[in-house]
């Protein structure tokens, strides 16, 4: 997809020279011989296109950036440059073909830089990110180039096209408007210079998240100060303590929130307050991996390229291109939800002082005590607490007994082990997926375990995008971040996990079942605040009762996780829920703050901190009982593609909501729900508004009534 602006020629010399590429006298081989070695250079020849992971390491990147940059340039000169009368064939389709290697390269690299980098790809990284953004703004800031797609668009309603091809033709006529095409030449200049230190500075700061992570894990030398978790947890802590050179002591390794699991059951105070507190200095305590500066900056080149662009500021330009569309939009939906959320949360924390009180704790409840007592209040209100389920769970059967079976009840999918394909991580697993007629659909990568190469959080993504122009089948991924056992030890998962697993698999579900014509459109390319959705709504069969009763199993026993249990899991469904939705939205609040504001509006490194807590008291929602999910210095979300965007999850939740009611009132798990689901939204990708490939699968536009039933909120006041 088009994206972002120097000359292509100052940005092909400049990757030339900084990735330590090889000239022509310190590489004696031909030209044809080294594109034979290189993976990238031709279409993997394993099934699907599958990628040759075991043949590419660090030393095909460089070339096959070097080979790919200088081969869509030439794509697209191509294109600009020809004589002939625009057509949508000799120029969009044109351009949806063009590049070919370098999406090949691009694809892997990054999806290994979330998942199994190492410093020389990290390093690579770094020193590729202005290089592909300047590569990137050569072609949206082409005049020749917009202007042959103008005259299409000018044209688009008498030139015979079908509707998809019209979309995608109206869909590149605003990427480029977007992008800055109709900037003059100085303005246009002045864009290339903000994206390409936007460029590095995005990447600094995720490269800062993933190596103070590691960095911060609290280190504990005695084993009696684990009191209170399980004994996996205390040898897994072990074994990564082991791992890092620390035999005998014990690793808590942290996640990317402001949360942490171990503060659930953690007996010591001493060191849950030592944990919490390490979690949310992330960023801002000085040292090498401090993102106070480096946010500030960004977040100050972002509004200064929203004002070129002609917009108020970041957030009115990316809700534009959003179902949302507008900051008012978003804010009355944030604001609206705050005050019954905060006010739950308030009454969460007054059951969690009588319990402190009740055991004589003498002490005021703080944040790092929250989860700890939490689990005190759920286990007597609802006589369990979550270290009940986690045996009924071992991940590898909540894998093909739960998500592949949900899937194979609702759309007649069925799974396969491909051990014959090779794998860039040992701890993966690959599956080939077949549809209901049996032929094949898809190819699944699995990779579930924690490492500390490997970003934080849970996400999805695709090696090979489906698309009928090239006839390519999709190749997508999950990833979460599971702690692993020690060797011979089960992975046992908390509920969160379970529901994670199901959610990834949503978006899995969304990039498999892609049947459109463009690469453009393929899959998960929808609206941010729409592309969460489907994912949402497939969380829904982790607790269905058919298809739990197929995988909530004793991993010892194999005995059926008990119905007594599980109606007090349902019970208790709304618990803890005024805490979950408060740090949920005080995290969004933050991001539209930063986000609303023009460039003289933002602070420096100094007042970042500040700054944000001044936008929580102005929601209402600064509780120091419940810090924000993410706070700015290490909310890696707003730095990638979720900028200004990190409302999407409640607002694709209303949608989520509002589709669980109607599996509902259709019968539930049922093959022709899912058939209709698939054809009416999942098959469609982006080659159709977002909102109305809702409605057709609904019949109506959406109720925000379920999502309010749901998380236990009243009817929310007029925002301000």
């Amino acid at each position: 997809m088009l994206k972002n602006p120097v000359t292509l020629a100052i940005a092909l010399a400049l990757a030339t020279a900084s990735l330590g590429l090889p000239t022509e006298t310190a590489h004696a081989a031909s030209k044809e011989s080294v594109q034979a070695m290189n993976p990238f250079f031709q279409k993997s020849p394993l099934p699907f296109q599958y990628p040759q992971f075991d043949r590419i390491n660090n030393a095909s990147y460089g070339p096959a950036f070097e080979a790919g940059m200088k081969e869509g340039a030439a794509d697209i000169e191509k294109i600009a440059n020809n004589t002939a009368k625009p057509t949508f064939e000799n120029t969009i389709v044109a351009m949806e073909k063009s590049g070919q290697v370098l999406d090949r390269v691009s694809t892997v690299f990054f999806s290994l830089i979330g998942t199994n980098n190492n410093p020389d790809m990290l390093k690579m990284q770094a020193e590729l990110a202005p290089k592909l953004s300047a590569y990137s703004d050569a072609i949206t800031l082409n005049g020749k180039l917009y202007a042959r797609v103008k005259a299409l668009y000018d044209q688009r309603d008498s030139i015979g096209l079908d509707a998809e091809s019209k979309r995608l033709l109206e869909r590149y006529h605003t990427d480029f408007v977007r992008e800055g095409a109709q900037l003059n030449e100085a303005d246009k200049t002045t864009l290339k210079d903000i994206n390409a230190k936007l460029a590095g500075l995005q990447t600094t700061f995720s490269q800062n998240v993933q190596k103070e992570v590691n960095a911060a894990a609290i280190v504990v030398d005695r084993r009696e100060d684990l009191a209170g978790m399980s004994d996996s947890d205390i040898a897994a802590a072990a074994a990564v303590a082991k791992a890092r050179g620390m035999e005998g002591k014990y690793v808590i390794a942290l996640l990317n929130t402001s949360g942490q699991p171990a503060l659930d059951s953690l007996n010591n105070r001493a060191l849950r307050e030592r944990i919490q507190k390490a979690s949310i200095a992330r960023g801002s305590q000085g040292g090498e991996f401090d993102n106070r500066a480096v946010f500030a900056e960004i977040v100050k080149l972002r509004a200064q390229r929203a004002k070129l662009l002609g917009y108020g500021n970041h957030a009115e330009y990316v809700l534009e291109d959003a179902t949302a569309k507008t900051t008012g939009a978003v804010n009355k939906m944030l604001f609206g939800l705050a005050p019954a959320a905060v006010a739950n949360a308030k009454k969460e924390a007054a059951d969690m002082q009588k319990v402190v009180d009740a055991e004589k704790g003498k002490f005021q409840l703080a944040a790092w005590d929250w989860s700890y007592y939490a689990e005190k209040v759920r286990k007597d209100r609802y006589a369990f607490d979550e270290s009940q389920l986690r045996p009924y769970f071992e991940m590898t059967n909540v894998l093909e007994n739960g998500v592949f079976y949900a899937a194979e009840k609702l759309y007649g999918l069925t799974f396969k082990r491909r051990d014959d394909l090779p794998k860039y991580h040992e701890d993966t697993s690959v599956y080939e997926v077949f549809d209901a007629d049996g032929s094949h659909l898809a190819l699944f990568i699995a990779d579930m375990y924690a490492r500390d190469n490997k970003r934080g959080g849970a996400w999805m993504n695709a090696y090979v995008s489906q698309n009928r122009l090239t006839g390519n089948t999709p190749v997508v991924a999950n990833h979460l971040n599971v702690p692993k056992p020690p060797k011979g030890e089960p992975t046992l998962l908390t509920f969160d996990e379970v529901t994670t697993m199901f959610h990834e698999f949503g978006h899995a579900l969304h990039g498999m079942f892609s049947d459109v014509k463009y690469p453009r459109f393929s899959g998960t390319s929808v609206p941010r605040d729409f592309v969460e959705y489907p994912s949402q709504v497939n969380e829904m069969w982790a607790t269905d009762p058919a298809i739990l009763s197929n995988y909530a199993k004793h991993y010892q026993t194999g005995a059926q996780i008990p119905q007594a249990l599980l109606d007090k899991v349902q019970a208790a469904a709304q618990f803890n829920e005024g805490f979950r939705t408060t740090e949920y939205l005080a995290a969004s609040i933050i991001d539209q703050s930063w986000h609303q504001k023009t460039a003289d509006q933002l602070p420096g490194a100094d007042g970042v901190l500040a700054f944000e807590s001044k936008a929580l008291d102005e929601a209402g929602i600064n509780l120091a009982l419940v810090p924000p999910r993410y706070r700015t210095t290490y909310f890696s979300h707003i730095i990638g593609g979720y900028s200004a965007g990190y409302y999407s999850y409640l607002w694709s939740e209303v949608l989520d909501a509002d589709s669980v009611e109607w599996f509902k009132e259709n019968g539930g798990l049922k093959r022709e729900n899912g058939d209709h689901f698939r054809k009416t939204l999942l098959s469609r990708g982006g080659s159709e508004d977002a909102m109305k490939l809702f409605e057709d699968f609904r019949g109506r536009a959406p109720d925000i009534q379920p999502l309010l039933k749901r998380r236990g909120l009243t009817a929310a006041p007029e925002t301000k």
